[in-house]
């Protein structure tokens, strides 16, 4: 296996190659750092990513792109996936997601820090891209999936992975409050990076992205994340950072009436009573859907 970097041995180790300023979507830039977040959704969402990547049968001796690999995590779940023999490189626009990926490394494995839109690579020289939870940060995702599939061999294959493709459920006691949060969340999310909520379908398009940009044999599965207590260490981690304080807290104020903000802020109180993940009948669902498609020779 010849390694990505000519006339160096395989090792672990990262660059910065052609970044740029343009931000995304969602606002990416290579300044912007939500690493926290990836960090903790990937270690509560392992079991189902391992799962997902299994479903590849991935081979000994390949090559494979983590295009917008984050902090990193998934660089080593590839990497066993792909050895003896194989390569996993990991490409990301966010200098902070570079800097943590690269304690995740180890030979023969490598991070890029670039704009995936033109990434360092040359033509045909992977047999996996795999792209999860970044095509929807995309101004154009299917732009983005045609870039992608310039880089994979004939019968290789783009894996896009997009989680909360359906609503999440939070409140199995409560349809009616679950409902008024959830579209608080997306109303913030759209004044915030001011989107009509039309720009937003992305998160659901992955199927009809690949086929249009000319991929075959194109198949989908949707795995389930479900939660119930007792929750690990890392389910109550994600859940009470990245859920309760990141996605609701006070921003979402300005969105709610004030008696059902009063009782969100109850439920996302590890000192109230009424406390979320304390509940007997608390019940996380969030969906993780994989579409993959194939570069046909």
């Amino acid at each position: 296996m010849t390694s990505m970097q000519p006339g160096r041995a395989a090792s672990s180790g990262s660059r910065s190659v052609g970044t740029t300023r343009a931000a995304g979507l969602l606002g990416d830039t290579t300044a912007r750092d939500y690493s926290q977040k990836l960090t903790l959704f990937n270690s509560f969402a392992e079991r189902e990513l391992r799962q997902a990547i299994a479903s590849l049968d991935l081979k000994p001796g390949m090559r494979a792109l983590d295009a917008g690999c984050g902090t990193g995590e998934v660089l080593a779940w590839l990497r066993d996936a792909v050895m003896p023999g194989g390569e996993v490189i990991g490409i990301d626009l966010a200098r902070a997601h570079v800097a943590i990926a690269c304690r995740h490394l180890a030979a023969p494995a490598w991070v890029v820090q670039a704009d995936l839109l033109r990434a360092p690579f040359p033509p045909t020289c992977f047999d996996l891209v795999w792209c999860v939870n970044t095509l929807n940060h995309l101004r154009d995702p299917l732009e983005g999936v045609r870039t992608l599939a310039t880089l994979l061999r004939p019968g290789g294959r783009i894996a896009l992975g997009q989680s909360s493709l359906l609503p999440d459920m939070y409140f199995a006691w409560d349809a009616r409050l679950e409902r008024l949060v959830n579209e608080a969340v997306r109303r913030y999310y759209r004044d915030r990076y001011d989107l009509d909520e039309r720009e937003l379908a992305s998160v659901r398009s992955n199927v009809g992205v690949l086929r249009r940009a000319g991929l075959g044999n194109v198949t989908v599965r949707t795995l389930m994340i479900e939660r119930v207590p007792p929750l690990t260490p890392a389910d109550e981690a994600y859940l009470l950072q990245a859920i309760f304080r990141d996605s609701w807290g006070d921003r979402l104020r300005d969105y709610l009436p004030a008696e059902d903000f009063a009782e969100l802020t109850c439920l996302c109180d590890p000192r109230h009573p009424d406390f979320a993940l304390g509940r007997p009948d608390f019940h996380f669902l969030q969906t993780f859907t994989l579409a993959v498609g194939e570069v046909l020779p």
